[in-house]
């Protein structure tokens, strides 16, 4: 599919995820939002909680250090605890240090102030950010994100990403949504797959798929069309319903 809409890649950090302890969701959540407001996500990568692998996959994919893509957002690792490393991880990446920001450190006070709690050390750990980043806020909970160059990093409690991500998106540059068309046939990928190749072959500038399925009427396959341009993809799934039939 031809797209002139910002990349992004999404960064999941945390050895819960890899070890198969956490189901990991916020990449998924994160991914529909940014096709429905028109950036083209191109690659989920996942990382542990380790400061070299952190460091060189926020530099392989952030292209203001001159990595891959134009946006990358992070999940995971900004909270109370030791291991909670990618503020650190981050700052180091963008050649910087990690420190108390008094603007989030004012947050996490006045939250501690109406819960009638203690900003104790752990919970000040969740101010650190790097040196020259700006604060990415939710209104689920005060412990802020934070962006720096093309870095966008967010927590790993589903709840609290989800507010960041609402939060942030309006305020970042978008392109045109991916449109999408669909159809359910009862044949499999083989017997659709030729016809799918010459409409594919004909559309260049549309992305087509094939998904197959099995439920209780048998196997199926579901042909989806997509692209920037609502009526080019129309055309598509038209012409392709032609030659299968429909």
């Amino acid at each position: 599919m031809q797209s002139d809409n910002p990349t992004a890649a999404i960064l999941v950090i945390g050895d819960e995820i890899l070890s198969g302890r956490t189901r990991e969701g916020n990449a998924h959540h994160l991914a529909q939002v940014l096709t429905a407001t028109g950036i083209d996500l191109r690659e989920i990568r996942v990382v542990s909680d380790d400061t070299d692998q952190i460091v060189a996959a926020v530099q392989a994919l952030d292209s203001s250090l001159g990595g891959a893509y134009d946006l990358l957002f992070t999940s995971g690792g900004i909270g109370p605890t030791h291991d909670d490393i990618t503020a650190d991880a981050v700052a180091k990446a963008h050649g910087t240090r990690a420190e108390i920001d008094p603007e989030a450190r004012a947050l996490l006070q006045a939250r501690c102030d109406r819960m009638g709690t203690e900003l104790t050390p752990n919970r000040l750990r969740m101010a650190r950010v790097p040196v020259g980043a700006t604060l990415i806020l939710n209104a689920v909970s005060a412990a802020p994100g934070f962006s720096i160059g093309n870095t966008h990093v967010m927590a790993g409690v589903p709840e609290v990403f989800r507010g960041m991500v609402d939060w942030l998106i309006p305020r970042l540059p978008v392109g045109r949504p991916v449109q999408s068309l669909s159809v359910e046939v009862r044949r499999g990928e083989s017997e659709v797959a030729e016809d799918l190749l010459a409409v594919a072959s004909e559309y260049a500038d549309l992305s087509f798929g094939s998904y197959p399925f099995n439920d209780a009427d048998g196997w199926g396959t579901n042909l989806v069309v997509r692209g920037l341009d609502e009526a080019r993809v129309a055309e598509g799934m038209t012409v392709l319903k032609q030659r299968l039939g429909l």
